[in-house]
């Protein structure tokens, strides 16, 4: 929780008790999870950064509502970052290779050069999603820790033709999977009630647990014995991540201290993002990579279970750069990023001189994206807005239940998007209130605590 130890939790993960989940995509691709309350955003970069206006006239929302509950997020978590040397010098370097404007400090997604916000305060102390539970009623909340959903509980009416959640199974997370609690909106089998569970596990998470209570393609839920409540195909479908490539700015491992990025390079036409940061590689060296991530992939992969213990990371497929245009937007990026890392400014700081041995030409390029290709920490889908949830995040099918989180999206929604998925738990919980009468506009001050 402190920047000084940014990094440092993606590189001890266990089975069940670290703050980090990691899992390979078949692939072969490490990538991790957030597994603790505030989710990947206690692990992330932490960097701020709203979506484009653009996405949010895409999926619908309303402008209005969005903009008040980046507002109130933003009021509670967000800081404008102090400028190390290194992000000076990165700064500096996407100037130098020609991404412009440069465009100061903004939370907005803008083409060109910009310092982002951070969710790490000017004492270097991090904060995440779960902070914003202290802008809540305490009365109405109730938060289990060491606590992992098994699957959702349903009922069926006598005819057969509506199913409805009306609680949650558990587990221990450290516990026996055959020891199992259950938590109901009322009472048990009460089918007749209101109120709606809520699912925001994810990416991974919301799709695993839908199958693991029997929501989704009939023929997977079948190889594992599992009871099909709803055959809700599309469940698990659509599984993208941002196809990322990075170049080391370092000739060799030093004693920095660990830094996660602020600054961002923002070019062609929002399609590329690339940033810098200190990351650990073991307790007293770290290295300085830059990295540069595609924001709209066309290639897509599907997510299957492994086990029934929700426990178990699922079977995950990004099918990276599997398309044409995603490969040559990889070649497009690994040129930008090597015009970043011989910039002037980092080869300076650096004292490195420019590489001459690094992939030139079409055919060495693409050698070079398939063989380096790795994760920008932002994949999405699995339960996507309209095709396993409509458009106020009600599952298909299946009553008193949504999801709420990156599961649902698309695509990428701008630099980062821990902003928007923050911001959307803030919104569709104001549309749900307004939906109850329950909505009382005095919630919506934008005061720090």
């Amino acid at each position: 929780m402190d920047r000084r130890n940014y990094g440092f939790s993606l590189l001890n993960t266990d089975e069940y008790s670290s703050v980090a989940q990691s899992f390979i995509s078949r692939e072969g691709v490490a990538n991790h999870r957030g597994r603790v309350l505030g989710g990947s955003s206690a692990i992330n970069g932490g960097f701020y950064s709203r979506a484009s206006p653009d996405f949010v006239k895409r999926v619908g929302w309303d402008v209005e509502l969005v903009d008040d509950a980046y507002r109130w997020v933003e009021s509670r978590v967000v800081f404008q970052p102090q400028l190390t040397p290194w992000q000076f010098v990165a700064e500096f370097g996407f100037l130098e290779a020609g991404i412009f404007p440069y465009n100061f400090y903004t939370l907005e997604h803008v083409e060109g050069t910009k310092i982002g916000g951070s969710v790490f305060d000017n004492y270097g102390t991090r904060h995440t999603s779960a902070d914003l539970l202290d802008a809540g009623n305490t009365e109405n909340l109730t938060v289990l820790l060491n606590s992992t959903v098994r699957n959702l509980l349903l009922s069926n009416h006598s005819d057969g033709n509506e199913t409805r959640a009306y609680g949650i199974s558990f587990i221990k997370s450290d516990g026996s999977l055959e020891e199992s609690y259950e938590a109901y909106l009322n009472s048990a089998n009460d089918s007749t009630l209101s109120g709606e569970v809520i699912l925001a596990a994810g990416s991974l998470g919301s799709p695993q647990i839908l199958l693991l209570s029997g929501v989704g393609p009939p023929e997977l839920l079948e190889k594992f014995n599992i009871s099909v409540q709803s055959g809700l195909r599309e469940v698990g479908q659509g599984m993208q991540d941002n196809p990322c490539v990075a170049l080391l700015a370092d000739a060799k491992p030093q004693n920095r201290l660990p830094e996660p990025p602020v600054v961002a390079g923002i070019a062609h036409g929002l399609k590329f993002i690339i940033e810098a940061g200190i990351l650990p590689v073991g307790l007293n060296a770290t290295r300085m990579p830059v990295a540069i991530k595609y924001a709209f992939p066309a290639s897509r992969g599907t997510l299957e279970l492994n086990s029934t213990d929700p426990r178990q990371n699922p079977a995950v497929t990004f099918n990276y750069l599997s398309e044409e245009q995603d490969m040559k937007a990889c070649i497009e990026m690994a040129q930008l990023l090597q015009s970043v890392v011989r910039s002037p400014a980092i080869s300076v700081f650096q004292g490195v001189e420019h590489k001459e041995d690094e992939p030139s030409g079409d055919e060495e390029l693409t050698s070079f994206c398939k063989q380096n290709v790795r994760t920008f920490y932002h994949y999405h889908g699995g339960c996507a807005a309209g095709s396993v949830v409509d458009e106020d995040y009600r599952v298909y099918g299946v009553k008193g239940l949504r999801v709420v989180d990156g599961s649902t999206l698309l695509e990428s929604p701008g630099t980062n998007p821990m902003a928007t998925l923050m911001m959307l738990g803030r919104y569709q919980g104001i549309k749900i209130l307004r939906e109850r009468g329950q909505f009382d506009a005095s919630n919506t001050q934008d005061h720090r605590p």
